[in-house]
Order: structure tokens, then C-alpha cells, then sequence
């Protein structure tokens, strides 16, 4: 029991604990095309993962596509909103909204979920975070969890790519 209090607020990736994150896992076929996209979730303090995985449907802990393979570290003293809790107020907040979404691909997702999340704390002072600036942070400032994890982004699309040019060079040579 001390253990698991100690652990509170701290990161583990072996129990998926990432407090303060921005949290990523690919998308089968989808992140093998585009290996910069994925599916994305929020962290609370402490490290309870929140993502849009659906239609109406926000889940707590259990990502839609595994397991997270990068996270993003922010730093809680950028949250403008005042409040002991304001992060955990803001993840909650931003959840129980899209408890309330159709989940659209390309326009209403689990990008724009954690964007409404950092713009309710306004995080950073801003309240233009969006889904396109959060692929791009996170492909910036990411970690991988894991030796894994950067295998399972960037090995099918690698894989695919290299069946394509010795396919195009087979195809070239006759």
C-alpha cells in the first residue's frame, strides 16, 4: 500500500502512469501510411489516461489502441487557470464534453479532445491549441516509452516502404 502512494504522481510506464502528459499509440494501417499519425489521450496529475476513443464514448485508463508508445511531458506551472486542481479540472471538463461528441476522423477527435483540454487551462497562455499544433508537438517533443515502441510506429511503414521501391525497381528494370 506505501508503495502505491509513493508511486502517485510519479511516471511508470510498466502501469501506464504518465502524470501531467500528452499520450500516443498508433493506429493500425492508418499510423503504417503516415506514421505521424496516431491516436491521442490526456493524463491527469496523476497519470489516469483520458482519451476520445469514440462516438459519446471518453475512456478513463484503457486507449483505444493500446497501450501508449510516446508521451509528452508538460509542465503543470504552465497552466494559466488558477485553482489547486485547474489540470485535473480542465481533463475532466474537456472529457465530459466530448462524452457528448460524434468522434469525425478528420475534424472532431481524439487530438481535438486533448486540445479543448489544454485550452480550458490555457495552457502555455494560449487557447489555440488544435489538433494539427498537438500532431506537431508531439512529434517534436515526444519520448518513446520504449526500444518497442518507436519498433511498433515506424516498422510496418518502413516495412511497406521498402516492399514499394523493390516493387517499383522490379517493375522498372523489365
Amino acid at each position: 500500500m506505501e508503495e502505491e502512494e509513493a508511486e502517485v504522481g510519479k511516471m511508470n510506464s510498466d502501469r501506464c502512469r504518465f502524470p501531467y502528459c500528452v499520450v500516443w499509440t498508433p493506429i493500425p494501417v492508418l499510423t503504417w501510411l503516415f506514421p505521424i499519425i496516431g491516436h491521442m489521450g490526456i493524463c491527469t496529475s496523476i497519470g489516469v489516461i483520458r482519451d476520445f476513443a469514440g462516438p459519446y464514448y471518453v475512456s478513463e485508463d484503457n486507449m483505444a489502441f493500446g497501450k501508449p508508445v510516446k508521451y509528452w511531458k508538460l509542465d503543470p506551472s504552465k497552466v494559466y487557470t488558477c485553482g489547486p486542481n485547474a489540470w485535473d479540472t480542465a481533463v475532466h471538463d474537456a472529457s465530459e464534453e466530448y462524452k457528448h461528441r460524434m468522434h469525425n476522423l478528420c475534424c472532431d477527435n481524439c487530438h481535438s479532445h486533448v486540445a479543448l483540454a489544454l485550452n480550458l487551462m490555457r495552457y502555455d497562455n494560449s487557447n489555440s491549441w488544435n489538433m494539427v499544433k498537438l500532431c506537431f508537438f508531439s512529434l517534436l517533443y515526444g519520448k518513446y516509452v520504449s526500444i518497442g515502441g518507436f519498433v511498433k510506429t515506424w516498422l510496418p511503414f518502413i516495412l511497406l516502404l521498402g516492399v514499394i521501391i523493390i516493387v517499383s525497381l522490379t517493375l522498372h528494370l523489365r
